[in-house]
């Protein structure tokens, strides 16, 4: 049997060691320290919210986010919180 990972061809070897990895232990402080991921938005973990959208109404969307420098995400925020503070 062939591992792949990300297309790449994984050794057993490389198997090996990371279970022995993983059957010592891990440092949660410094996995937490080298996490690549996203930041943190508030103090509290962000909720994902999917969302339909027909083609129009993405282009507009990007359209609106190319002209105010936002990406997807900045922009949907913004016109939600405007939406939100207006009612």
């Amino acid at each position: 049997m062939t591992r792949r990972m990300q297309g790449e061809e994984i050794l057993e070897s490389q198997v090996d060691e990371w279970v022995s990895e993983a059957e010592a232990g891990y440092d949660v402080e410094e996995l937490r320290r080298r996490s690549g991921g996203r930041p943190a938005r508030a103090s509290a973990a962000s909720q994902v919210v999917p969302v339909r959208l027909t083609a129009d109404e993405l282009a507009a969307v990007m359209e609106r986010a190319e002209r105010e420098h936002l990406n997807r995400s900045e922009a949907i925020r913004a016109a939600l919180a405007a939406w939100a503070h207006a009612a």
